[in-house]
């Protein structure tokens, strides 16, 4: 599951803007780059941080080994010097960040990266590839978990994308609420549960159905689910029963009008005695099909496609920006604001930033609030940005279950409006102070 190294993940001109410093002798200054969004996917209301783990992985196995510098070298990317510092290369610098889990809002100091301009800059397009990947399928997988309203969720989208982005959309999933994957490689590398019975492929198999219930039963026990919609839904769901008794675990529904085959099957269940057989709905699930669903029988969803693409927000538009650097190579010599300054929305603010949630009486959040000077005493208990990596060393490693729960926490703090599905503006603002 690993690669040898995270250090060609990059764009080339990070390498070549290393080389011009080098020989320009501004290569060792003190900089600070942040991670923010200039605004949420068009409709949403929030945004959900997902990847910070992985960011960190990534950091640590960022490496110019020989066969990296052997291809670099090969094709004349950068000179023999340039290469030689890339040789020692290690990030020995700190970051800081929303945890993993956290809300954002347009602006919001998502992650710092601090250290020299040459340590950091190399770092910009991995950063950048794993947290609008994943936090675009944490926020899809938040905007499910509310539309199911507390009824199991099961990724499985592991055949709608990249191999290697299957596993990190999983992992995203788990952070935004979802219980399950049927991504094995998932399960391996994260620790997150996984589920999975069969295909129709299976029914289609054997000379019929109740053979290969029989032969499903007889393997995976009575709490297993069969899938009852590759000929006759209702006439399956009588042979699942019969074949498996009144204990049967639970029924699949692939296909239809699954609202109304949902009450359908519900009804059948229960004249059968098979009171407590769940039932489980898939086929191209999003989070308006799935609040649809909301007073269908239905215990729980499988999603794929919808969920792995970021339902129709594949990315989250993170940029990396410098905001912040010293005038000198003096590790003493202070740091100055910088920014871009550009028309058509793409301007940015310099400094490096604080972030707090100010919330009202009721402790319910009313806005998110950014600065760079002192923190306000009344917001100093509610600042968002925490250490993740301190000289290089990785200080806030955590166990993925505690991101979820902190996601599931900071999303029950947002305004009610936060959970409506429909499209809205950031369900609070930005403050700059």
């Amino acid at each position: 599951m690993d690669v040898p190294s995270t250090a060609l993940f990059t764009d080339q001109y990070e390498l070549t803007m290393l080389e011009a410093a080098l020989k320009a002798g501004t290569a060792d200054r003190r900089s600070v780059f942040e991670v923010f969004t200039r605004r949420l996917p068009e409709g949403r209301r929030y945004g959900v941080v997902a990847g910070t783990g992985r960011v960190l992985d990534a950091v640590e196995n960022f490496r110019f080994d020989s066969g990296v510098l052997g291809f670099l070298r090969d094709r004349a990317i950068v000179d023999e010097a340039t290469l030689q510092w890339l040789a020692d290369y290690r990030f020995n610098g700190d970051i800081w960040g929303y945890p993993e889990g956290e809300v954002y809002f347009p602006g919001s100091p998502i992650m710092r990266v601090e250290g020299t301009f040459a340590e950091c800059v190399l770092l910009e397009t991995v950063i950048l590839s794993i947290l609008n990947h994943d936090s675009a399928v944490a926020a899809a997988a938040s905007r499910m978990a509310v539309a199911a309203g507390g009824r199991r969720l099961v990724e499985m989208g592991a055949r709608r994308t990249h191999e290697l982005a299957a596993v990190a959309a999983a992992r995203a999933a788990y952070v935004g609420g979802f219980s399950s994957t049927s991504d094995l490689a998932a399960g391996f590398r994260y620790g997150i549960p996984t589920v999975g019975t069969s295909a129709h492929a299976f029914t289609l198999l054997h000379d019929s159905e109740r053979d290969a219930f029989r032969a499903q039963v007889a393997t995976l026990g009575r709490g297993t689910t069969l899938l009852v919609d590759t000929y006759d839904v209702a006439e399956a769901v009588r042979t699942a029963v019969d074949v498996a008794g009144t204990q049967l675990g639970a029924v699949r529904i692939d296909s239809g009008d699954l609202l109304l085959m949902a009450h359908r099957v519900r009804q059948q269940l229960d004249e059968l005695g098979a009171t407590r057989t769940r039932i489980v709905v898939t086929s191209d699930l999003d989070e308006y099909a799935i609040a649809s669903l909301a007073a269908a029988p239905v215990d729980a969803y499988g999603v794929g496609t919808q969920l792995v693409t970021g339902s129709g927000h594949p990315t989250c538009s993170m940029v990396y920006k410098l905001v912040a650097r010293a005038q000198s190579t003096d590790p003493k010599a202070p740091l100055v604001p910088v920014a871009k300054k550009a028309r058509g929305g793409k301007t940015s603010i310099g400094g490096r930033k604080w972030a707090a949630r100010r919330v009202d009486e009721d402790g319910v959040a009313e806005a998110e609030v950014l600065g760079t000077g002192p923190v306000p005493a009344k917001l100093s208990g509610r600042q968002l940005v925490v250490e993740l990596m301190k000289g290089g060393e990785v200080v806030a490693r955590e166990p993925l279950d505690a991101a979820r729960d902190r996601h599931i926490a900071a999303r029950a703090g947002l305004p009610m409006s936060a959970i409506q599905l429909s499209r809205g503006e950031p369900v609070i603002p930005t403050e700059y102070v």
